[in-house]
């Protein structure tokens, strides 16, 4: 399971080194795509995999599920861990979740995410006062 949450920088590359346990949970190759809220997605490849064939079963005479699969896979890419632990982040995808300097990434169950530090900060600014209330919606979906 991936959890956590690490302060990071990308180089002026555009690798960023991913924390030595996510790299244990995911190996040497993952897939990153863009995510929701303006972030990165990345995902081992058995869990991608599975999001793939889900994805796959989506009926491709509905445009929302057609819109949001080719949001999905067209900004995919395979990761590759150097030595370092350092991963190459397309530009596509710096670009999409506006990775500069500093960033957070955490870890969230099935997958790690990418995040420009200031849109983390916002966004936990933003969902803080409500985590309550979402929890108590939670309550509808079985948990």
């Amino acid at each position: 399971m991936l959890l956590g949450e690490y302060q990071h920088s990308i180089d002026a590359k555009g690798r960023v080194i991913l924390p030595a346990k996510f790299r244990e949970e995911i190996g040497e190759n993952c897939i990153a795509t863009k995510g929701l809220e303006k972030c990165l997605f990345v995902y081992p490849k058995q869990e991608w995999s599975i999001i793939e064939s889900k994805l796959k079963q989506l009926p491709l005479a509905k445009a929302e599920a057609r819109a949001f699969v080719r949001f999905f896979f067209s900004g995919a890419a395979e990761l590759e861990c150097d030595k370092q632990g350092r991963v190459l982040v397309p530009g596509n995808l710096r670009d999409y979740a506006a990775l500069d300097k500093d960033i957070v990434i955490i870890g969230v169950l099935n997958r790690i995410e990418i995040w420009d530090k200031t849109a983390w900060e916002e966004y936990n600014n933003q969902i803080g006062p409500t985590v309550n209330d979402i929890a108590e919606h939670l309550v509808d979906l079985g948990i």
